[in-house]
């Protein structure tokens, strides 16, 4: 079984959670997921099957979109409501219009520094680790892309928003440091993730769906096969020469790419663009890069 599941993740429980739930009802060891949710959150969450594992590198890369509620008043040391209060707590809270203007002030480049209960390592250990023996510790300041944050609704003590960023964009350190911008602190007190990419959460399935369709032999119903996967990068279909050449890990050239019809030499190869090698029945063979002079195929990753 090879392919990714589209998981509606609900609250309380961890991506890694997920993770071990599949692997029972699938009766599968090799599953991951692309994209942590903390137990606080719930929503769209990535889990590959088999070699789909391999492909963490793109799906972890795409922008996330997030809706969600800010709690103002008081700061916590975890960022989010399940944490303790760190500052005093204020009834004194900022005017809509501050609101919102604060909110698109930081969009753009952003240098964040990961929560002290996060996973980011601080010489090889989780900063988590730290925080749990009261220690403090400064994480490495990272960069991130807002591209949008924006409210939705403000009564006061709490904003809702949606915001859509870059992958490992902590949203618990934006409400942090949006507090301590306001003046009044602030945590994370809701978040729903609602699309990764182009993929979008009313296409996901419960676990308590996954099992059923499971149990019922439908499993083409919640697996998206390889071959589906990564639709945006071109793809080639090689003939059965040059799939032998590829398993090996060989480059192949256009005289094992009957059916394809762009003239590769024309391609920017700076900007290094993937593309999907297929077999002639239609299976997922490799990605690989152009290669100029002359041009030619070669493989990066074979998933036959």
């Amino acid at each position: 079984m090879d392919g990714l599941i589209l998981v509606h993740k609900p609250l309380y429980i961890t991506s890694h959670d997920v993770v071990a739930s599949l692997r029972k009802v699938l009766v599968q060891k090799k599953i991951g997921h692309f994209g942590t949710l903390d137990p606080m959150a719930e929503g769209l969450l990535f889990a590959a099957v088999g070699k789909a594992t391999r492909l963490f590198p793109f799906f972890s890369k795409m922008d996330k979109t997030y809706e969600g509620r800010i709690r103002l008043g008081f700061s916590t040391d975890t960022y989010d409501a399940a944490g303790r209060s760190t500052s005093t707590e204020t009834s004194s809270f900022p005017d809509i219009r501050i609101i919102a203007t604060a909110l698109r002030q930081v969009e753009g480049e952003v240098s964040q520094l990961p929560p002290p209960y996060s996973a980011k390592k601080h010489q090889g250990r989780p900063l988590y680790t730290y925080a749990r023996r009261n220690k403090t510790v400064a994480g490495r300041p990272f960069q991130v892309r807002v591209h949008a944050f924006f409210l939705k609704a403000y009564s006061p003590p709490y904003i809702d928003f949606g915001v859509r960023c870059s992958s490992g964009t902590y949203i618990r350190t934006l409400a942090h440091d949006l507090g301590q911008k306001l003046g009044c602190g602030a945590h994370l007190a809701e978040l729903v993730r609602t699309e990764i990419g182009e993929f979008k959460l009313q296409d996901a399935l419960t676990l308590e769906e996954i099992r059923m369709l499971q149990e019922n032999g439908e499993t083409e119903k919640f697996l998206r096969p390889m071959k589906d996967l990564l639709a945006g990068f071109p793809k080639i279909i090689l003939n059965d020469e040059g799939v032998r050449l590829v398993q090996n890990g060989h480059p192949v050239s256009q005289e094992h790419i009957p059916l394809f019809m762009t003239d590769i030499s024309a391609e920017p190869v700076s900007e290094k663009p993937v593309y999907r090698l297929f077999s002639p029945d239609g299976r997922l063979v490799a990605l690989a890069r152009p290669q100029p002079n002359p041009p030619f195929f070669a493989p990066f990753l074979v998933l036959i």
